[in-house]
């Protein structure tokens, strides 16, 4: 049997190349839409390690505030960062490469799979694509088909998933199928319409459908 991946360790790999990527950003590339609607790059990185500093209280507090709604949880988490320039945000992910406290949680797949999809809101509106490792979106797309935070479960159901890149399917084999690259599934299960166009098969056209 083959081991278990190390989720951990592969989410600091996912952050480390994140922590590339907005090092050689602009300004205005700061300030620019993301896959994330109403959040800029700015807010997209000040979510990535918003949960990462807080502590059991800093956590229940924002569990309270955001009134156990997770789109508000964020709202609350990120209102902290307010402040922060992009400079501060570069070096407080260069210190937090490797996820703690919830983001650890699942064995790291957690962290990993909220840096690979925040990796990518960011990297496709600015028209910088790039090759992830299938080590990296496999185990992430385990995840999201169960992950409490993301919509998959409910708008995969039925569905057949092939990944044409890598070594992963999801389903009946009898299903309506939906193939395409493992990071353009992964986007897509977690919401993001502008991965859809990546995608074939008659499943496409029912994932859209269920995503209203």
């Amino acid at each position: 049997m083959a081991a278990s991946p190390d989720l951990i360790a592969l989410a600091h790999d996912e952050r480390t190349d994140l922590l590339a990527l907005l090092r050689t950003l602009t300004p205005e590339q700061w300030q620019a839409p993301t896959l994330c609607a109403g959040w800029t790059v700015r807010d997209v990185v000040a979510h990535v390690i918003s949960f990462d500093g807080l502590s059991p209280v800093g956590l229940l507090g924002t569990i309270a505030r955001g009134r156990l709604s997770f789109p508000r949880m964020n709202d609350v988490a990120l209102h902290r960062y307010a402040g922060h320039q992009p400079a501060q945000l570069i070096d407080l992910l260069a210190r937090r490469l490797t996820p703690r406290g919830i983001t650890a949680t699942f064995g790291g797949a957690v962290g990993l799979t909220d840096a690979l999809i925040h990796h990518q809101d960011i990297r496709r509106p600015l028209g910088l694509p790039r090759d992830v490792p299938a080590e990296r979106t496999v185990p992430a797309l385990d995840f999201a088909l169960t992950a409490p935070t993301l919509p998959s479960r409910r708008h995969v159901e039925d569905l057949r998933l092939i990944a044409t890149d890598a070594n992963w399917a999801h389903g009946s084999t009898t299903a309506p199928r939906i193939d395409g690259p493992a990071e353009a599934l992964l986007l897509a299960v977690a919401g993001r319409p502008a991965a859809l166009s990546d995608l074939t098969g008659p499943g496409v056209a029912v994932l859209t459908a269920r995503r209203g």
